[in-house]
Parts: structure tokens; sequence; C-alpha cells
């Protein structure tokens, strides 16, 4: 609020208010935020012409050095240091959680499956309330021995491969590419259910990074929010939805009811300052409803994925909204919902513009299902290199 301080003080103290606050929007909208959000990824305001071509060659750059850093963790780690599969069935014979990670072979030099691993493992090893959860590998190469990562795991990690016999390829043919990561994914879970029978199974792709407070967060939601016997009996839980998406003005309208809540509650706290440092007069209506215009559009501009953000200091402020379509590269299933899935999966085929996660959301409508998505997100897509559409020679991050 210095702008606003600055610009009325200085310079309109005794002007008219319609003038104080037309020159408070100028100020704002057309110099304060261009020059503040111009670098903002997912801002109105970002320069993509300048900024996307270095932004996305820096990212890669990071990716790769993120990269070197898992490959060294496991080359430091011994596969003694972690229990073998039977002593761990032993131990924990029904996991809370396993995550399940499915995983192709993908760019060798970016080692995603690497990164995702050891971000996953050192996030339990740290976990004081994650004695149980497990962690799966799941490779659906078709010559799995080309999956060299998930090679190298096997020696850390119980792995699971889909054509590990060469009989396997025998007579399997699908109608696209979409199709057959439909059912690496039934193989997957289906598989994931079966050998540790969890109450929880954590779908992940394989450039899925989570954050930090993971497991934090899925704990609070399943175990103390009060909705939680409704969170049990939703399809699933989706733990990522892409950045670009997630702007008020979008097609989810159940948004446009925050984005009025957030003016109707900020708004009157700017409205009740500008009383009180000008004691201007005039219909209180007229300035509530300029305030929370000018919250909804500053919020909107800026960028709602930046305000989302601010959730993240605790697991109690990440909300739980209806879910939306595109994308799963985190997926929560409880073991029920999951045998749903399994069964829902088995009366579609995916093709391209009906992909799985299409194929998902129809669910929800045709069956009366419901399902949730967490916001902010608690995964990073990492990869920007395509294994299902084809490969990107010159990727960009939006």
């Amino acid at each position: 609020m210095v702008w606003w301080s600055l610009c009325i003080s200085l310079y309109c103290r005794r002007s008219s208010a319609p003038f104080q606050l037309f020159l408070f929007t100028v100020v704002t909208f057309g110099v304060v935020l261009p020059v503040v959000c111009h670098r903002l990824l997912y801002s109105y305001y970002y320069l993509k012409k300048w900024y996307l071509s270095p932004m996305s060659h820096d990212f890669l750059k990071k990716n790769l050095k993120e990269a070197e850093d898992a490959v060294q963790y496991f080359q430091r780690m011994h596969p003694e240091i972690l229990q073998s599969p039977k002593a761990q069935d032993e131990r924990f014979p029904k996991p809370w959680l396993v995550v399940t990670v499915v995983t192709v072979q993908r760019k060798a030099e970016y080692h995603y499956l690497m990164q995702v691993v050891a971000k996953f493992h050192q996030l339990l090893q740290n976990c004081s309330h994650c004695g149980s959860n497990r962690i799966l590998l799941c490779n659906v190469e078709e010559e799995p021995e080309h999956n060299e990562e998930a090679r190298v795991l096997k020696k850390f990690f119980p792995t699971i491969e889909r054509f590990k016999d060469p009989k396997d390829l025998l007579g399997f043919k699908v109608n696209s590419q979409f199709e057959k990561e439909k059912q690496d994914y039934q193989y997957c879970m289906k598989n994931a259910l079966s050998r540790f029978d969890p109450k929880y199974v954590l779908m992940v792709e394989d450039d899925a990074l989570p954050e930090d407070d993971i497991f934090d967060v899925l704990n609070h939601l399943l175990t103390q929010r009060r909705s939680k016997t409704k969170l049990e009996n939703a399809l699933y839980i989706k733990l990522y939805h892409p950045e670009r998406l997630q702007r008020y003005i979008n097609p989810e309208p159940m948004r446009i009811l925050e984005w009025i809540g957030v003016g109707m509650s900020v708004g009157p706290l700017l409205m009740f300052l500008y009383l009180k440092m000008f004691s201007k007069s005039g219909k209180p209506w007229q300035l509530f409803l300029y305030f929370m215009i000018y919250i909804m559009l500053l919020v909107e501009l800026v960028g709602r994925h930046y305000f989302l953000e601010l959730r993240r200091l605790s697991p109690q402020f990440y909300s739980l909204v209806p879910v939306t379509e595109c994308c799963t590269p985190a997926m929560l299933f409880s073991a029920q919902s999951a045998q749903r899935v399994l069964g829902y999966l088995d009366t579609v085929q995916c093709q391209s513009g009906f992909a799985k996660d299409t194929a998902l959301y129809s669910f929800l409508r045709e069956r009366h299902e419901y399902a949730f998505v967490v916001e902010p997100n608690l995964v990073r897509h990492i990869g920007l290199f395509s294994t299902l559409r084809g490969l990107t020679i010159d990727p960009k991050l939006l």
C-alpha cells in the first residue's frame, strides 16, 4: 500500500474521492503491477516474449543439477541400508499408504525417476508418522531393461515390471498410446493393492516431484479433517492441477464464489483505511463495491497461483475443492475407490482427446461419484519432455 499512500497523500489530499480512486487505480494497474509482476510466470503481466525462453533454459539447467544430486544420492546409498521387501512386509503387513511410481524410459540425462524417488525416500526418512508407508516402482516400459533408472533402483525398492517376460508382449495390441497408458495405470494400481493391501494408494508419474510437506498434508487431510469419511469415499483426490489453469477466469465456475469472497473480505479493510486516512464522505456501498472489485482484479492479475502459495504455511490451510478435469501426475485413491476405478476403466477405451484423466472425470457424472483436488499443489511437474505426445525439442514452461 506504499504507492497508494504516496500517490494520494502527496498529490490529491484535497481532491475529490472519485479522482483519488481513479488515480489509485491507474497507478496500481498501470504502473506498479507491471513493474512488480513482469517476471511472474503465472501473472497476466508476465512478459512472455522476453522471459519465457531464458526461464525455460534456467529450469532445465536446474533440473540437470537436481538430476546429478539424485544420482549421487543413490550412489552413496547401499542396498543393505534399506530393509528387504520381505522384512518390511513382516514389520508392516498392511501399509497405510503405498507410493506407486509409474515409470517408462525418458531422456536419460534428466533422471526424472531418480529425482522423484530420491525425494520421496528422503521425505519418508524424515517423517515421524510414515513408518508404514512404502514406495513401489512400476516399470511399464515394453522392454523393461531399456528403462535404466528403474533397473538401478530395483536394488533399493520393490519393483514390478509389466512386460518382464517377453511372452507378455505376444498378442499385446492397443489402439493408441493413450489406451496403453490407461492399461499401464490399471496394472500398477492393481498390483499395488494385491501386493501390499494398503489403506491408500498414491499413484505418481515419474516426473511428479513431491513437495516437502506432502505427507504432513495428506496425514492431516485423511486423519484430522472432519470430512475424512467423505474423503475416503471420494473416487480420488488429485494432488496437482496445472498452475496456468488455476486462475479465477477459467472453465471451473466454482472458483467465482471464492473470488467474490476474497473481494468481500479484503475490500472492506481497504475501505476502512481509506476513510481513516482521508475522512471522505460518500455512499459507503459505492466505496465497498469499488474496493471489492479492486481486490478481485488485483488477485486475478497478479495470479491466483501466488496467493494459493500462502496456504503452505500450515497443513491446516490447504483446501479441498471439487475436482477439475486435467492431468494425473499424482492421484490418491483409497483401497475401495481404487477397486471402483479399476472397474470403471475396464469399460472404456482411451484415445486422443479421451485420455485417462478425461475418462476418470467422466465417471464422476456417469456414476454419481465425487472427487477433490488439493490446493495448492502437493507435487511439481518437472517433466517438460512428454513421452505420451512425443518428445519436445525446445520445451517451454508454459
